[in-house]
């Protein structure tokens, strides 16, 4: 038997903001307004469309993001943006505290993780 997450409890709102690559985690940088996360960052959700100046965000379920760094833990982790698209493991003394997510997969071949937003 497999297991699969792909699209569980998956909940997506448009916003604007250009310039967004598809499956890079977004903060809110606006009314109504989606931009890429700086470094340590807390991130709102993940784009999973771009078209033009505006994108679909992924606000609630499970999704799969890139991380960098070590690799975030299985169960619940504290997680920030690592400033290049993807997610890091928040320790103590980043710029903010991180987001505290539940962790249900880590794949650290492809460096990817899959959490509930």
């Amino acid at each position: 038997m497999s297991v699969s997450f792909e699209g569980v409890g998956q909940v997506c709102a448009t916003f604007l903001g250009g310039r967004l690559a598809e499956g890079q985690v977004v903060k809110l940088t606006g009314n109504g307004t989606a931009g890429a996360c700086g470094d340590g960052d807390q991130f709102i959700g993940a784009a999973i469309c771009c078209k033009d100046d505006a994108c679909t965000v992924q606000v609630g379920g499970f999704v799969t993001v890139s991380y960098s760094g070590a690799a975030p833990a299985v169960g619940w982790s504290a997680l920030a943006a690592d400033g290049k698209g993807g997610v890091k493991a928040a320790g103590s003394g980043e710029t903010g505290s991180g987001r505290l997510l539940p962790v249900v997969s880590v794949d650290t071949i492809a460096r990817t993780v899959t959490i509930l937003l």
